[in-house]
């Protein structure tokens, strides 16, 4: 059972004192103690009760709240009886080990709350506890090797009638028993799962969308490019996969608990296969990307590109064209990018191999196209298209449109759309994911190029505000080209001198000047049609365009004025 039960249960009598970011916690059992030192007696997970005889000054709580902590206790609740009030140096102690902790009205005894808890906790079925036993341990001589992680999770279906799903961290399906998991709901549950462990939660994790509960349950990567558990979660926790259980974990006993972990051990052992399959693809790209920057001749190229089709693209046998993507995974340390000591490129390379997944495609082998390799702080995959269909030699124009709808080439912000929101709960507040996209070539000429370009365009994405920003090489032939290597103070100085005075008279006035500006100039200065798209009469329209003219000093009908406009829009 979990502590918020305990809280919403009136006729126990308990008052938290504190926030209620910790009452997901799970009560294994009680203790009443009033000992100074009650470790040796504490297993973790007990919900503790005393009566204070123990606190005699204010330097009393904090190693007795330390003990607690350390013993992994659900929480602490202190009865009123003895002292009144429970003193603010309890409560101060709590908050700073993040120990959840109740005041037990004086009229409430703590036999009341015991008998509750024991009656909760050991409510579950001796049969279903005889069958999560035996099942664990057919779990664990099973293995993987005999059907992947669909074979773990049909046997949780089967046996305890739970149905569960393996995600990767962008919500993408990996495994599952039974219907497969919508792509958005797999999309939220990461972004959920993502944000709990940034914020140092203890997992399984709870989430509740649509009515339905789900349990978390982190997947560690156990191989040689394993992170140790005393690393910054930063390096792993944008390649980790989770397993999503439809159930509420809160209320399940130890036993249960127990299995589920041993679950997710025979599935990280899945993880690890798959990334040792994942070595040839990634060899392979560091071979050739070398030749690359080695500047070696065509042929040398050619001849590693013919050895790499066939693994990238089965039954092809080469590749017509291909595509070089950058990303680059950077963290924030007191506010100075790339401070933070983390590798980047490693996080980029496992995250690059994710985000290039065809999302429509499930299973743990789905990315046999992808090679990806790293360098320094940024990741670079080599990815080979498939000729495109060509639209058949009479068709018209709308059909020739049709077949370039087919197009096999990657595009920047497609990349992105479905798992832009779930990375970002990874990266949290002091992370970027940056990503470039270069056009396709054709021969092994054009890949220095192609590489060159994708570097160029996740530097025009970095210089976009948010956490996951991508730029395609189409990009590189406009303004956008330029504006990164605007330096920060000339952009703040320039927007300054355009665009505050039409935030400071918008602020004063609610006049939405700048909302009309950006309509205006996205019309091409036709007044008709911005006037429509913002639902304004004309003459309104023509108002607040005067009045942003005399508040500037510029003339909107005249070209420089209108391009000084709309750049500082962008560069705000």
């Amino acid at each position: 059972m979990r502590l918020r039960a305990l809280l919403e249960t009136d006729a126990l009598g308990l008052r938290l004192l504190g926030d209620d970011e910790e009452l997901d916690r799970t009560v294994r059992g009680v203790m009443t103690t009033d000992l100074r030192d009650p470790s040796r007696y504490l297993t973790g997970g007990e919900l503790v009760l005393t009566g204070l005889a123990w606190h005699r000054d204010a330097t009393d709580s904090e190693p007795f709240v330390r003990i607690l902590s350390g013993a992994g206790v659900a929480g602490l609740a202190a009865g009123e009886a003895e002292l009144g009030a429970i003193p603010d140096d309890l409560v101060e102690a709590c908050r700073h080990h993040r120990l959840p902790l109740f005041a037990v009205h004086e009229t409430v005894a703590f036999a009341t709350i015991t008998e509750h808890v024991v009656r909760q906790v050991s409510g579950e079925r001796a049969g279903d506890l005889a069958a999560v036993v035996d099942r664990h341990r057919r779990l664990m001589t099973s293995g993987p090797a005999g059907g992947g992680p669909e074979v773990v999770l049909d046997l949780l279906g089967s046996d305890l009638d739970l149905h569960a799903w393996v995600l990767s961290p962008t919500g993408r399906q990996i495994a599952g028993a039974g219907a497969p998991l919508p792509g958005p709901l797999g999309a939220e549950l990461a972004g959920l799962h993502l944000a709990a462990v940034r914020s140092g939660r203890r997992a399984p994790h709870r989430a509740t969308i649509g009515g339905v509960t789900y349990s978390l349950f982190p997947i560690r990567n156990n191989g040689r490019g394993a992170v140790p558990a005393s690393r910054d979660v930063r390096e792993s926790v944008l390649s980790d996969w989770l397993l999503a259980v439809e159930a509420d974990a809160g209320d399940w006993p130890a036993a249960r608990l127990d299995l589920l972990q041993g679950v997710t051990q025979l599935i990280a052992v899945e993880r690890d296969r798959r990334d040792a399959a994942r070595t040839v693809r990634r060899r392979l790209a560091q071979e050739v990307l070398e030749l690359v920057q080695a500047g070696a001749p065509p042929a040398e190229i050619a001849a590693r590109l013919r050895v790499a089709a066939p693994v990238l693209l089965p039954g092809l046998g080469t590749a017509p064209h291909w595509q070089v993507v950058v990303a680059r995974v950077e963290w924030d340390e007191d506010g100075a990018p790339g401070g933070s000591g983390i590798a980047g490129g490693p996080v980029a390379q496992a995250l690059l191999e994710e985000i290039l997944v065809d999302p429509a495609v499930t299973g743990p082998d789905s990315a046999d196209r992808i090679a990806v390799a790293h360098t320094g702080d940024e990741a670079i995959a080599l990815v080979p298209l498939p000729a495109a269909p060509a639209p058949p030699a009479d068709a018209d124009d709308g059909a020739a449109n049709d077949a370039g709808a087919d197009d096999p080439a990657l595009h920047a912000d497609a990349l992105l759309a479905a798992v832009r929101t779930p990375l970002s709960a990874g990266l949290a507040d002091d992370g970027r994911l940056t990503l470039g996209v270069s056009a396709s070539v054709h021969s092994p000429e054009g890949l220095r190029g192609a590489l060159e370009e994708a570097r160029h365009a996740r530097r025009v994405a970095a210089a976009r505000p948010g956490r996951v920003c991508a730029a395609g090489h189409h990009e590189l032939a406009s303004h956008v080209l330029l504006l990164p290597f605007v330096p920060d103070d000339v952009r703040r100085a320039f927007t300054a001198r355009l665009l505050d005075p039409l935030r400071d008279y918008d602020r004063r006035h609610r006049a939405e000047l700048i909302p009309t500006l950006e309509s205006f100039l996205d019309c091409d200065g036709s007044w008709t049609r911005c006037a429509a798209r913002l639902h304004l009469h004309v003459n309104t329209l023509r108002y607040r365009v005067g009045r942003i003219e005399q508040l500037t000093g510029r003339d909107l009908s005249r070209l420089e004025d209108k391009l000084d406009f709309f750049l500082a829009l962008r560069m705000s």
